[in-house]
């Protein structure tokens, strides 16, 4: 895996039901290198701690291999990468293979995969069209977050190496799918609930579909 673009974004103003509210979605590349620390990434904007940031969504990944889908879906967009908010655009990221507690180095920093992005109405504003919360959720390729181990630089065309996959077979796209299920894969629970690398605040809600 490979790092294509690193991505950060400026708070932005925006209105929503009515209300004025701010957001850090409208993410953009830049001509410099990141730092990935343990609550977040340095420099950009986390305006909502409830929902981003922290030590289980210190930095936000992108496949690039996932843009042509949405760019086909919406041609009229003005594409550039870090358009999902993402903080560092990749190529070769495969959420179906790739396993949550898997612990790999991130340039010059240590990170362990921890959960996929579940979308909010930011996305749909930054697109246009609150649809696409369903589409996303339907396509299956979130995205994932990450813990910061060691933190460090990250530089566009630095790689992603595994050091340490989990010994979870639980990958991002299988815990993705199962928060969303109706009907929930009793086997995927059980790897979930289990999965110590996934914050015990949502393993302990999914307890109740046991």
């Amino acid at each position: 895996m490979k790092v294509i673009s690193t991505n950060l974004g400026k708070p932005t103003k925006i209105i929503w039901n009515g209300k004025e509210t701010m957001t850090g979605i409208y993410k953009h590349p830049v001509d410099k290198a990141l730092f990935l620390d343990v609550e977040d990434v340095q420099g950009d904007t986390v305006v909502d701690r409830r929902y981003h940031g922290g030590t289980h969504k210190a930095c936000y990944l992108f496949s690039t291999e996932n843009y042509p889908y949405w760019k086909e879906k919406y041609p009229l967009l003005d594409w550039n990468w870090g358009m999902f908010g993402e903080n560092l655009t990749i190529e070769g990221l495969d959420e179906s293979q790739l396993r949550i507690g898997s612990i790999y180095k991130l340039g010059d920093a240590l990170v362990q995969i921890t959960q996929p992005r579940e979308p909010c109405y930011k996305l749909g504003i930054r697109f246009g069209n609150q649809d696409i919360l369903k589409q996303f959720k339907d396509h299956s390729f979130p995205g994932t977050y990450l813990r910061i181990l060691e933190p460090g630089i990250v530089r566009v065309g630095d790689s992603m190496k595994l050091v340490e996959e989990s010994k979870s077979t639980l990958t991002v796209q299988q815990f993705y799918n199962l928060l969303f299920s109706k009907t929930k894969d009793q086997g995927v629970l059980e790897l979930a609930i289990k999965n110590e690398a996934l914050p015990l605040s949502k393993r302990e809600k999914l307890k109740k579909w046991t």
